[in-house]
């Protein structure tokens, strides 16, 4: 039985990767406008899988622009260093530059109190070998929970911010002060209802700071032990990168981690789509506690 679903009415083939999360999607060209049947079968496809892969995909910075406007509101390309010059919806993942590494667990920008619903990166310069990234499934991860800990989990609530692990591992010397100049953080919900599946998923990732109510080792014992089951392989998709691939993945019911074991030119541009403040399963809301970041998730009045 063919493990690829074609419908009929569009011409998408959705074929999965592995077991439990990611598909790749062929038959869309992302450089056009497409028909809304064909954008709602992409978003159905992002939800159910929580990350799509397109392959052979050549889009300028205003292609990829109008194709992530479909998803949604797009946000500046980083809260702390905006876009570049005449790009302001775009952050550069360029291995040349500085404080471009990602490989730690994490999601997209959870130091926010609306951290981006959806991210989409286009691979411009591709090493030969090596680069691949990975992606959990949080969801997924929160269903197989032992059910002592996924009670403990609802109540708890988590500190993130961008003074956090991930930038110490990221960050070094004057790109890491410059980048702490504007310090930002957050408190949300370990588990977070999914606003428009209304799926359960864990938010964890190296920007989580502490536990609230906890010792800081108890905080973290704590989300290790989370972060060790939502990263179990079975939970995850390891997707070797190609020139011209488009990955879009949803940044609320997964983390991903970037695997850095190449030295040859690697180059990729994102853009996110703006997301909505995290909400519990009590229905408290997240909310910030340091840093304004309402021009970043306006995408700066949207300019292009």
């Amino acid at each position: 039985m063919s493990e690829t679903l074609t419908r009929e009415h569009t011409g998408v083939e959705i074929a999965r990767v592995a077991g439990n999360i990611g598909a790749e999607i062929s038959g869309v060209n992302a450089a056009e406008e497409l028909p809304e049947p064909v954008v709602a079968e992409l978003r159905q496809a992002l939800l159910t899988h929580k990350v799509i892969f397109l392959r052979d995909q050549d889009l300028a910075y205003d292609q990829l622009v109008a194709f992530g406007r479909r998803l949604g509101t797009l946000t500046l390309g980083h809260p702390i260093y905006g876009g570049p010059e005449g790009f302001p919806h775009l952050r550069e993942m360029d291995s040349m530059g500085e404080g471009t590494r990602a490989n730690y667990w994490h999601a997209d920008f959870t130091y926010m109190e609306n951290p981006p619903a959806f991210a989409i990166l286009h691979n411009v310069v591709c090493p030969p070998v090596g680069g691949d990234t990975m992606w959990a499934d949080t969801a997924l991860a929160y269903r197989n929970l032992p059910a002592g800990l996924r009670k403990l989990a609802d109540g708890l609530r988590v500190i993130h911010s961008n003074d956090s692990d991930f930038t110490d591992a990221t960050y070094d010397g004057d790109v890491k002060d410059s980048y702490l100049k504007n310090v930002f953080s957050a408190e949300h919900p370990a588990v977070r209802v999914h606003p428009e599946t209304g799926e359960k998923a864990l938010m964890l990732g190296g920007f989580a700071r502490r536990v609230v109510g906890y010792s800081p080792q108890g905080g973290r014992d704590i989300l290790r032990a989370l972060t060790e089951y939502a990263t179990l392989p079975e939970h995850t998709v390891r997707w070797r990168w190609r020139k011209g691939d488009l990955v879009i993945w949803d940044n609320q019911a997964t983390l991903h981690y970037a695997i850095r074991d190449y030295t040859e030119h690697r180059r990729g541009e994102r853009v996110t789509v703006a997301g909505p403040t995290t909400v519990g399963v009590d229905g408290l809301p997240g909310y910030a506690i340091h840093g304004n970041t309402v021009e970043f998730g306006a995408g700066g009045a949207q300019t292009m």
